[in-house]
């Protein structure tokens, strides 16, 4: 037998007697076949070893490496990876973010409240308009002092107030400007009894707490002063109301675009066209049947605007809110949060609607 019939390589040398009987006995093998034959790879074999003087990530990373040679085979899975379902998620279903029963509730007490007070004696209501105005001033001045240490004068604002919304009842705009300076004034006086640190700043938040809501709230009173008061406040109370439930009616069902996600995330633009579209509905209805001399139209045109002040006024409520750090102003109403949270945008309404209403119907 010749060297070619082992495939040996040439210059391989002769086989001896002795290496071919030493050869273990098998079916021989073409060159062909060996040179196309890989050899397979040496790994080496981790040997166990204690864990001792190994910190967590040093085991981790060990049995992590090379399909844990130590512990298994090569390439074994830990923990099959489960197939990745393709069906999309259940919808989540949207939810109001406070106690819908409790806020309609409180709703509908304090409605009651306001439509007697308004009916049977004008003064009562006039009454509810101080005692909501000072309560406001307190949640206003407190959540000052607690989230940014600034210490508008309370007493001063709820006597100036209380002044301005009688002022204002009692003579009209004139008498409101005039308690609307003194309260100022008085906040001056007022904070000058402590150290000077602070004062510019805290004089200047008692003057904008004056303004925001005393002053504002005044222009409720002096739409009482008409012969068809009651239904003129009627209107302004129910054109707000009504555009702040279609706004939320709409933006609850079909909202998607933020209206200022900054500000406030859960307004949107849908909601903001719901409020204009209920209020301009109101609006008509209101002017035709409730208001002496009104017209249909005009409720559109006053409809519109309430639903613009009203968002506003919404809007810059949340801005101090967001400012402040805080949710509601208080919790003095379930559901509802606090008074502050309830006149936001009644507040800044109110000069608006008696601005119309002296130009469309006038101010008697």
């Amino acid at each position: 037998m010749n060297d070619s019939s082992w495939g040996a390589p040439q210059g391989a040398g002769h086989w001896g007697a002795s290496e071919m009987q030493a050869a273990p006995a098998g079916p021989a093998y073409d060159v062909h076949d060996a040179q196309q034959t890989r050899p397979m790879p040496i790994v080496p074999v981790v040997p166990d070893v204690p864990d001792a003087g190994r910190d967590a990530d040093d085991r981790d990373d060990r049995d992590q490496g090379a399909g844990r040679l130590s512990g298994g085979p090569l390439f074994r899975d830990e923990k099959p990876q489960e197939p990745m379902s393709t069906a999309p998620p259940p919808p989540q279903k949207k939810r109001a973010g406070r106690d819908l029963r409790a806020a309609i509730g409180v709703g509908v007490g304090l409605g009651a409240l306001i439509v007697a007070s308004l009916f049977i004696v004008k003064d009562v209501f006039v009454g509810v308009i101080v005692v909501a105005v000072v309560v406001g001033l307190w949640e206003l001045t407190s959540r000052l002092q607690e989230r940014k240490g600034i210490k508008a004068p309370l007493v001063p604002l709820a006597v100036g107030g209380a002044a301005m919304v009688v002022a204002g009842y009692a003579q009209g705009a004139e008498g409101a400007w005039v308690a609307m300076a003194l309260t100022a004034l008085a906040v001056l006086v007022w904070r000058m009894t402590e150290p000077p640190e602070g004062y510019l700043r805290d004089v200047t938040a008692g003057v904008f707490a004056a303004f925001y809501v005393p002053f504002l709230a005044t222009f409720v009173a002096m739409l009482l002063t008409a012969d068809d008061g009651p239904q003129r406040v009627l209107t302004f109370l129910l054109l707000t109301v009504v555009s702040d439930t279609g706004a939320y009616a709409v933006g609850w069902r079909f909202g998607k675009h933020k209206l200022a996600p900054r500000i406030s995330p859960g307004k949107t633009r849908e909601g903001l066209f719901g409020a204009v579209a209920f209020a301009m509905v109101a609006g008509a209805l209101c002017m035709q049947f409730l208001i002496d001399g009104g017209s249909w139209w005009q409720g559109l045109v006053l409809g519109f605007a309430v639903a613009a002040s009203a968002t506003l006024g919404d809007l810059g409520e949340s801005m101090i809110k967001r400012d402040l750090g805080i949710k509601d102003m208080g919790t003095l109403l379930p559901g509802h949060g606090g008074i502050m949270d309830r006149l936001d945008s009644l507040l800044p309404t109110a000069p608006v609607v008696w601005l119309l209403l002296v130009l469309f119907v006038g101010s008697s």
